[in-house]
Formats: C-alpha cells, structure tokens, sequence
C-alpha cells in the first residue's frame, strides 16, 4: 500500500526554510576543514573576534548574504564575500567593526565587500561612531583585478576611500597575514595593535620574492618586531587575539566616540595618588644617573590607568594615555632611561603622531620634562632630524587643547620649547630639581669661555652656570608659572586641567590637525 503524500508546504514554510538554507551558507565561512585548523592553531576566527569585541547580543551585522559579484563562479564559495561588517556595542558604545574572515578567499578585496567597508565608513562618520578593523587579508583579489578592465571596475572609484579626517576614532588589529587594504587600514588607524605571529606589509612574502628574485622572511618583511621598534607601526604588541582585541576596548574607553564630545569619564580607583608623598625619591640627585620615568608616571596618574602606546619605538619619549581624576589625559614624557632622554629622529615621528591624536579627540596634553635636548651628529642628520623637530613643533603649535609642562631635572637647547617651554603651554610648573639652558653646563664653560676640566677656574665657572640654570631665575620672569612640590603634582594637574578645561565648546577643540598624515 502507497505511503500518503506529505502535504505540500505552505508559502510561509517554503519562505523561511529557504532562509535558513541562506542563513547556513552566509555564515558558514570558509567551511568545518579550515575553522578546525583555526581552532588547533589558537586562533580565533572572524566571527568569534567579533563576539569577543562586542558586548553579547548587541552585533548587527551588514551585508550578511553578500558575495562575490565579479566572478558568478565564486558565489557560492564566498559567504559574506569575505569580509563581515556591521554594528555592535563596546562597553556599552556603539562601535562600526570590520573583520576580514581569510578562511573565503584569504579575506581577498572586491566590489561586493568593498561596498560594505563603503558603507561602514559612512554611518561611523555620519552618526558619530568609532571604527574597528580586524585585519587579516591576502591584498586584492587577483582574477577580479586582473587587466584594464579590473583595475579600472573595482579600484578609484571611491575618491575618500583612504582619507582621515578623524571625525571619529579609528582602531585596528594586525591578527594574520595582513596585506593590501588591511595594511592601508592599519596603519591609517589611530591605534594598531598586532598580534606575534602576524604580518604587516604591501604584499606578500611570495609577491615581494618573485619581484626582487630573491628568497623573503615573512617576519623580516613585515612582521611585529619591524613594526614595533623600526616602523612604529604597531603601537602595541600582544601574544593572542583575545590580548588585542582586548587593547582595542581598552583604547577606546580612553576616547569620545567622535570628535564633537569630550573623553569619557571613569570612576577614581581607590589609592589612585597613594605614593605621591615618596615621588621625588624616583628621581635621583644627580641630573646624569638615568631612572625609568614610567615609575613617576604611575605615581601621580590613576591606578593601573597607564596606557602606552609606541613603547618599543623612540623609546627615549614615552607617549601614553592615562586618567587623571578619573579623565582621559595623554601624556608625552622624557625617558632618560634610554640614551639619558636625548630625543632622536623616531622619537619626533612618535610624539608628532601622539599630538595628532590628542588634539583630534579633545584629550588634554600633560609633558614631563627631563632631557638634554635632541641627539646631534651625521646620523641624526641623516634621518632629517630639523625637519621631523619642526614636524613635532609645528603640531605643538597647532594644538587647542589643553597642554601643562612638568619640569622634573633638565631642559636644554630646542628641547625646551618642544617640551612646552617658552609659553608652549598653557602652563610651565617646575619641580624644585629643575634647571633650564641652552646645553649642559659642563660643555657650556668649554664652549663659551675656553676652558677645559682641570684648567685654572673651570670649576669656579662651571658652578655659576649651575647657578644660573637653576629654576627659580626662569620663574622670576615668569616663564615658569608655578614651582611645584614634586608630592603636590598629582593635585597641583588635576586642579590645572580644571582651570583649563574648554568649557565654551563643551570640551571639544579646534582639530587642526585632523588631516595630518596619519603615517609617515
């Protein structure tokens, strides 16, 4: 006897089931095999980086049924065409996220999905909203950019394409082999943080081989250690995806959503301030005897606030968020633990970028001074040194908002006006330690009056010098406005900044800078 018929499916049935076969395939990724290899490397994929970002259940994703739309064979190989994008909450902020899912078509660029960064990049802009890439990319896609006819389809029709105005953050994460426009977002970002392991360049290791015929080491063409202590690029290094993404939230607490707005704010952790009474113990007595002033740092700011950015690169600056009362501050400070403070060629390029961001985002400057001036000589020379101390002193002067100069020991030469002096801040406060010249006093005497160690009055001149450089002649006329004692420096800002606060535009300043190359 024949079996009965099942009833055909309603509309509504056939409707939704054609869905969740969609909805399958959309988010399937590159398929079991290559999740699987994923998963026994340690590495997250996509999607699961976006669930680690956002706070659970608040992604909305955008162009979730996009596919490949130049080659009609690759459509059913190409879920999400790659690159998923779409909305969802940091901390509770509305955040615009970007992830490149390499496991379809190495994350490979193409119209469809250049389409949704397209359209990312417009809502985070029009709606005040920070920008996350999760970068991982083989570059463009070969076969769809191939020849006259794909190069002039899918690449310059977006003219702003790679323009920064800086209307709202943007911050980035170097988690695989990251070529092409993961590379160009990147290190158009305001932060970048890469993972060990991960490679950063234009194009790949076999691209580069076959172009200058010879064998390429990935890490040597663009892996963490190249970006973090000769390119700077990679502002932060970390072992796992999980420690990035967790530097991005972190970065991004410290920021407004855009630039119209002023930093969040952040309850004061309790003994925020505790060990002020001891700091000027963390500064030696002799102004040559070198210490790490990240101790200093973390005395005076709020606990366990300390952010740093570009740690490995131009190491004799240190530049680093922080909160100060509970509000974002950034600060640029002398590190003498490396070449005694002397400021070189990289430590320009990393403080003119740190200004940069600063200033488009409302996040008062606080510099702490201790440095013999700028490294000199025929490398320094080299490395454009005059132009990159201009570069850093052009951008100090364009700055809006505030800025508050802690003189700690020395201040000689250019250096000076660099780090605030000269009324490049708002204000100069001093620790009783300070001394201000134009160079050491031990080559001064040589230089202006002749005379060597050892030789009849050296020492009777150099004593004067001393004399001379110390603090309170510069705070006799005025060009020092406050000395400080080093244990009131903590209250001595918090009550600065206050005064300084931008309250006719609602904390927000000028942006100057906001188009200012991002790298260079």
């Amino acid at each position: 006897m024949k079996a009965p018929e099942s009833p055909p499916a309603s509309q509504a049935e056939s409707v939704l089931l054609e869905y969740q076969k969609q909805l399958a395939h959309a988010i399937s990724m590159g398929g079991p095999e290559k999740l699987a290899r994923r998963k026994a490397a340690g590495v997250l994929n996509a999607r699961e980086r976006i669930a680690y970002l956002c706070d659970d259940g608040t992604f909305i994703e955008s162009g979730l049924f996009g596919t490949s739309a130049s080659n009609p064979a690759d459509r059913h190989r190409t879920p999400t065409d790659g690159k998923i994008a779409g909305f969802g909450k940091v901390d509770g902020r509305e955040v615009a996220v970007a992830a490149n899912d390499f496991t379809v078509m190495g994350a490979s660029s193409s119209s469809t999905n250049g389409r949704k960064l397209g359209h990312l990049k417009r809502v985070a802009t029009q709606r005040g909203l920070p920008m996350v890439f999760l970068g991982e990319s083989s570059g463009a896609r070969m076969p769809d950019h191939m020849g006259a006819r794909g190069m002039a389809t899918l690449l310059g029709n977006d003219p702003v394409q790679y323009q920064r105005l800086r209307e709202t953050p943007w911050a980035s994460a170097t988690l695989g082999m990251s070529f092409g426009s993961s590379s160009w977002y990147a290190v158009l970002s305001d932060f970048n943080v890469m993972r060990k392991g991960a490679v950063l360049a234009v194009s790949s290791a076999l691209l580069a081989s076959l172009a200058i015929r010879e064998e390429v080491d990935p890490q040597d063409l663009g892996g963490w250690r190249l970006h973090a202590e000769v390119t700077g690029f990679a502002d932060l290094v970390v072992d796992t995806d999980e420690e990035a993404l967790d530097a991005v939230k972190a970065f991004l607490g410290y920021l407004p959503r855009h630039h119209n707005e002023a930093p969040p704010e952040h309850p004061v952790p309790p003994a925020s301030g505790a060990s002020m009474a001891d700091v000027l113990g963390l500064l030696p007595a002799s102004r040559t005897q070198v210490y790490d002033v990240r101790k200093i740092l973390r005395a005076v700011f709020d606990s366990d606030s300390l952010f740093e950015i570009k740690a490995r690169f131009g190491k004799v600056a240190v530049t680093a968020l922080a909160r100060l009362d509970g509000k974002t501050v950034g600060i640029i400070a002398n590190n003498p633990l490396f070449k005694g403070g002397a400021l070189d060629a990289d430590a320009c390029d990393k403080v003119t970028s740190f200004l940069v961001l600063c200033d488009s985002f409302n996040i008062p400057i606080v510099m702490f001074v201790d440095t013999p001036g700028f490294v000199i000589g025929t490398e320094a020379e080299r490395k454009r040194a005059p132009g990159k101390i201009m570069n850093w002193m052009n951008a100090l002067q364009l700055v809006t908002v505030p800025k508050v100069s802690i003189i700690l020991r020395k201040t000689y030469g250019q250096a000076y006006l660099n780090m605030g002096g000269g009324r490049n801040s708002d204000e100069v406060a001093a620790w009783p330690t300070a001394e201000i010249s134009f160079m050491d006093a031990q080559f001064g005497v040589r230089v202006v009056h002749g005379k060597e160690p050892g030789q009849e009055g050296f020492d009777d001149l150099l004593e004067q010098m001393d004399r001379d450089s110390a603090v309170w002649d510069a705070a006799s006329v005025y060009a020092v406005q406050s000395v400080i004692r080093p244990q009131d420096t903590r209250d001595y800002l918090i009550r600065t900044l206050d005064v300084h606060r931008l309250r006719l535009t609602g904390g927000v300043g000028q942006h100057l800078m906001r188009a200012w190359p991002t790298s260079y």
